[in-house]
């Protein structure tokens, strides 16, 4: 399932319950971030007992354009995590849709 920035942007206004993870590499963080948790993609598979809890939850996942939160999305899928969601064009469609407008 995919979810477009206008979405996210209107959940985290809301305060819905979320989990809601960052996959981009820790530099691409400290340059912008929506206060997402910072999990890279790459360690994902490593740190995937974080977010053992959170197996029915609603998870958000995404990076710079959507292609990583979109493995992200499929390693957790393949994993048991019931509801993730991928942000269509990840931070590169938040700042064209909401400048550095942090949530």
């Amino acid at each position: 399932m995919e979810i477009t920035v206008q979405e996210l942007h209107q959940k985290l206004q809301a305060g819905d319950d979320i989990v809601f993870i960052d996959v981009r590499e820790p530099w691409e963080y400290e340059e912008f971030n929506l206060g997402a948790t910072l999990i890279p993609v790459g360690d994902i598979m490593n740190r995937m007992w974080e977010l053992e809890d959170n197996k029915t939850a609603e998870i958000v996942v995404h990076c710079r354009s959507g292609a990583r939160s979109g493995m992200a999305q499929s390693i957790l899928l393949a994993n048991g995590f019931e509801h993730v969601s991928n942000v269509q064009g990840g931070i590169m469609a938040w700042q064209e849709a909401y400048g550095n407008e942090k949530p």
